[in-house]
């Protein structure tokens, strides 16, 4: 692991087990008595946090808060196709947090793709849920059935195959098609991405700079993992540490029934809609989100227990 200094932050690269490196941003003190892991969704990057990760530093400066691009995604590196999997994802999470928060309680708040990141690693390290991780916040993300309502349907489309397998054709050619297609449809993407209430043309650029940003293969790659994503049996072992879930009302991409039906297995859940949101609801609508966690950061358990080192 390797460390630049910078204002207000420090950047890491962390090194998967395949050599991927992954790059990382850590805010706050070194020996906060809690560490905050905030992991972004598809096609987005660790600065989609940033409106939240902000107002929640303004709130408590004794919280480190990490972010970090997963692999394919912002400034981390690209990977071989066959590792845009949400079982690599969580064991890329379990790198990052041998590296950077080795000792100590960590809460785990996961958008889309990374609360399902977060789920899958709950399932492979189920001896951390109440020891090392003390709290999980799932925003925006489902535990199952992706392509069963809302824009996941497209996940079940044959010609979601076919265009697969022309991207490991012609990468390169259909890149040049998908940054057109991102200016092209703009205001697309801004409709699915988002609510019902109107949005500055700030957050609309940032969404769709980063949707641009993300290569064509890695928008491909994961939708197979997402297809087969069910750790519907991994949500009640969370009931061990308070929980957040969080929705839009108008998400169209994982509508709020999915949150509903992660809500209805867990003991220890604050759920919360915010009305008028869409699926980017941490862009769109930042404060209440922020609000939302940290009310969860008020019910951590007091001792702050989880001391054991990440094997």
């Amino acid at each position: 692991m390797t460390g630049t200094p910078g204002l207000g932050q420090r950047k890491l690269t962390v090194w998967a087990e395949d050599g991927v490196s992954l790059a990382v941003r850590e805010y706050g003190p070194t020996d906060a008595p809690v560490t905050v892991v905030l992991l972004h969704g598809h096609c987005l990057g660790a600065e989609s946090w940033s409106p939240v990760s902000g107002d929640l530093m303004r709130r408590n400066a004794d919280v480190r808060i990490v972010c970090y691009d997963h692999r394919g995604h912002g400034a981390s590196a690209e990977a071989p196709a066959r590792t845009y999997t949400l079982e690599q994802l969580a064991r890329d999470l379990h790198r990052v947090l041998r590296a950077v928060a080795t000792t100590g309680p960590v809460v785990l708040i996961g958008h889309s793709m990374g609360g399902m990141t977060i789920l899958t690693y709950a399932r492979a390290h189920p001896d951390e849920i109440g020891t090392r991780i003390v709290g999980v916040g799932l925003i925006a993300t489902t535990a199952s059935g992706l392509a069963d309502a809302g824009f996941g349907r497209l996940l079940s489309e044959p010609v979601l195959s076919w265009f697969q397998a022309a991207v490991g054709r012609a990468p390169t050619s259909l890149e040049r098609v998908k940054r057109l297609g991102c200016r092209v449809f703009a205001p697309v993407i801004g409709g699915v991405e988002f609510g019902n209430r109107t949005v500055s043309h700030r957050v609309l650029a940032q969404a769709i700079g980063m949707h641009e940003r993300t290569p064509i293969v890695t928008m491909t790659g994961f939708l197979n993992s997402f297809l087969t994503h069910d750790e519907s049996r991994t949500v009640p072992a969370l009931s061990a540490v308070p929980t957040l879930v969080l929705c839009g009302s108008a998400d169209l991409v994982i509508p709020p029934t999915h949150a509903v039906a992660i809500a209805a297995h867990l003991e220890n859940c604050d759920f919360v809609c915010v009305d008028g949101a869409g699926h980017s609801v941490i862009l769109e609508q930042p404060t209440p989100v922020a609000d939302a966690i940290a009310r969860l950061m008020t019910r951590l358990p007091a001792s702050g227990t989880a001391a054991a080192h990440v094997a």
